[in-house]
């Protein structure tokens, strides 16, 4: 082999073994469907808990995402709603005899899913007919449970994704897939080419010094930035590092902690009481943007489409000082001393767009909530819908603590003096 600088090795390729081909193609041992079978037939569930919602998959009967809350009294209230349940027909039955007749010819193709960076082998099963979703004319939820192999799991939950509005995915570890060699995870082969420099060559070539001399630099931890390096503070977002929840009436819509600009307590305050600065939070299909004193909106951008846009609510002085007077603005709090301090206050954001379900305007109740935190810039989001089509915004931060006590009789903020 020569390189571009003209500088010559003699290179020997290994030999790549086609073992795992050759035990595929001689496979005679039970399908997948067979092998998960004593999963359906034990009627075992598997658990997911995320920050509020706990997700229930009971194999071969349904996918729910529920809540429990206890109220005054220890009376326990449930929130919960089905992101799909197996049809009626025995869900074993027709991939089972699809596999089958596709094993005679070897014309099955397995479908595969990037797990962590590795595409990874999954058997699918559907499920359908969950609870109406809002934001499809009242069509009924559905889900794909994608089943892959992992030889020390116990069935458990790896993820739960809403890949379109109301739709699902959910990734299963199980042993059970394992003893399949279509379904067994396949790392990618390393295989050393070893090189040796012909007389008048160097050891390695020139270009691969530099390379390797350039992987070194950036491993070092600290680089200094040139002031004109540095982002716009106008244009930072937050950097979601929550995992995803799904999106759909009566449920929570997303939760995340966020780190928000490094802009000083004094400019962001005035900056999100102004509306310029807005907060985004969501990491699922659905995001979030709500900017103070203008509008929530709920949004899905897509390369393709463009963006969707759903408008939450809009902003209103003079509705909100009327919701405020039949609701409490401001929630307070006993400190040790005995005096009080403003907790939190709520805002009514009404006029949004028309609900299909309902046939009326969409709304949402903002709470902004102090938070303490070791991070003064970190914000958590969250979205309810406890009604269809009437929403909660959750925003709490330690920024929020430093306006709450400037809040008057209805609830409205201004910059600390």
């Amino acid at each position: 082999m020569t390189t571009v600088d003209k500088e010559k090795y003699k290179c020997i390729l290994p030999l790549i073994a086609s073992g795992n081909e050759e035990e595929e193609k001689d496979y005679k041992g039970p399908t997948p469907g067979e092998l998960l079978e004593p999963l359906f037939k034990q009627s075992s569930c598997s658990y997911r808990i995320e920050s509020y919602w706990t997700y229930e998959v009971c194999h071969g009967k349904h996918i729910r995402q529920y809540h429990e809350e206890k109220e005054t009294g220890q009376k326990i209230n449930i929130q919960e709603y089905y992101l799909g349940n197996m049809m009626m027909k025995n869900p074993l039955s027709d991939p089972d005899q699809e596999e089958k007749e596709n094993s005679k010819d070897g014309a099955k193709e397995i479908p595969t899913k990037n797990i962590e960076g590795q595409m990874t082998p999954y058997y699918a099963v559907e499920l359908g007919n969950g609870t109406p979703c809002s934001l499809r004319q009242n069509r009924p939820r559905s889900s794909t449970l994608m089943y892959i192999c992992h030889p020390e799991a116990k069935h458990e939950i790896l993820s739960v994704a809403e890949v379109t509005t109301c739709e699902y995915e959910v990734v299963i570890l199980t042993p059970l897939l394992c003893s399949h060699p279509k379904y067994r995870f396949r790392a990618s082969p390393v295989n050393d080419i070893f090189c040796q420099s012909l007389p008048g060559s160097p050891l390695k070539p020139h270009n691969l010094e530099q390379l390797e001399k350039q992987q070194e630099m950036l491993k070092t931890p600290f680089r200094r930035v040139k002031e004109e390096e540095m982002p716009s503070t106008k244009e930072e977002k937050f950097s979601s590092i929550h995992k995803p929840v799904a999106v759909g009436s009566h449920q929570l819509l997303t939760v995340g902690t966020t780190h928000i600009s490094k802009l000083t307590d004094e400019q962001l305050i005035k900056e999100f009481l102004s509306g310029s600065y807005c907060f985004h939070g969501g990491v699922g299909w659905w995001k979030y943007e709500f900017c103070y004193g203008k509008y929530v909106h709920q949004y899905h951008e897509d390369k393709e489409s463009g963006r969707t846009s759903v408008v939450v609510g809009t902003w209103s002085k003079e509705e909100h000082m009327e919701w405020s007077r039949k609701n409490a603005a401001r929630t307070f709090y006993l400190r040790e001393d005995g005096t009080q301090t403003v907790r939190m206050v709520s805002h009514f954001y009404g006029n949004g767009d028309v609900c299909d379900l309902t046939d009326k305007p969409r709304q949402v109740t903002v709470k902004l909530k102090c938070k303490e935190s070791d991070s003064p810039h970190a914000v958590t989001i969250y979205m309810l819908e406890p009604h269809s089509c009437q929403y909660i915004l959750g925003v709490e931060s330690p920024v929020i603590c430093k306006i709450l006590d400037t809040a008057d009789e209805y609830g409205l903020l201004s910059v600390p003096s």
